[in-house]
């Protein structure tokens, strides 16, 4: 297991300071053969079954990382790249290309460098999340993630109509680092839609999306030529809301809010008007939106 983790950790460039980081993780299980079995034990569970209870894989890493005396976000990671390798597999048996897969596979990189920033240590924070691409309901194409569910909202607009049930396709913004922009967009929609072409035989594809970078209030300080506000742009806003407090700007600044406006990053613009809404007592929010889908 230990060369395959290396080989995974090479492939998707992972610095080196977080390989030391897994690697001494995985020493620390290996070293207990009782652990070291319970390890396997995982995964076997999910090389039996894909859509195993995730719940109680990661609540048994858990128990394990108490007793290896590592941190629980970086004990998830190594679980989930560990099972990744089988993951492969059962791409390859439902004739899925290993492109998606590799796609997939780079939130792994991104969640722990998102943890990195946030948390302080190499690991994720997001393993229920990312437990979805592992039982195949959720993808990467190119910039965006996609997984079909239920609207949850009554929609109608130029002769569509949607019921709360009715099935559409989420849309998620990972945070590689790299610009969201329309090209790479366009791309990741086409690509979405033809893979879930099949759900939408005699109807429109529909994308949803809820999230921070919807909230309606963002296009006051964004430049209308931005990528930030031509992705806003895509989507037609039917609920809106508010948070409490600003607990959730760690999603722009990468790093959790002390109360201290001036601790908080402001090398973009995005983030200057977040840290002045913050001074003035403004509310942050978040936004869903509807994109109907034309090729």
């Amino acid at each position: 297991m230990k060369k395959y983790i290396e080989k995974f950790m090479k492939d998707f460039s992972y610095p080196e300071e977080a390989c030391e980081a897994l690697l001494h993780a995985y020493a620390a299980i290996a070293a207990d053969k009782k652990r070291c079995g319970e390890l396997e034990g995982l995964k076997k569970s999910y090389a039996d079954d894909k859509n195993c209870d995730f719940a109680i894989l990661f609540e048994k890493m858990d128990v394990l990382c108490g007793e290896a005396d590592i941190a629980r976000e970086t004990g998830r990671l190594l679980l989930l790249i560990c099972l990744s390798e089988r993951l492969k597999d059962y791409y390859a048996e439902a004739g899925l290309a290993e492109e998606i897969w590799h796609t997939s596979m780079q939130d792994l990189k991104w969640k722990m460098i998102e943890c990195k920033q946030v948390h302080g240590m190499w690991g994720t924070a997001s393993a229920e999340f990312q437990s979805r691409f592992f039982q195949m309901k959720r993808f990467g194409f190119g910039r965006l993630q996609f997984n079909l569910q239920e609207l949850g909202a009554n929609y109608e607009k130029d002769g569509l109509i949607l019921k709360p049930e009715t099935e559409v396709i989420a849309v998620h913004i990972p945070r590689t680092g790299t610009r969201l922009d329309r090209e790479s967009c366009t791309a990741s929609y086409r690509q979405a839609a033809d893979f879930y072409k099949r759900f939408f035989p005699d109807k429109p594809v529909v994308f949803t999306c809820h999230s921070w970078l919807l909230f309606p209030k963002n296009k006051e300080v964004l430049s209308t030529q931005s990528n930030l506000y031509a992705f806003m742009s895509d989507y037609d806003i039917i609920e809106r809301g508010e948070y409490e407090d600003y607990s959730q700007v760690w999603r722009l600044f990468d790093r959790k809010y002390n109360g201290d406006v001036k601790s908080l990053p402001q090398d973009t613009s995005l983030r200057r008007a977040y840290a002045d809404w913050i001074r003035k007592g403004e509310k942050t929010g978040w936004g869903y939106g509807m994109y109907v889908y034309k090729d």
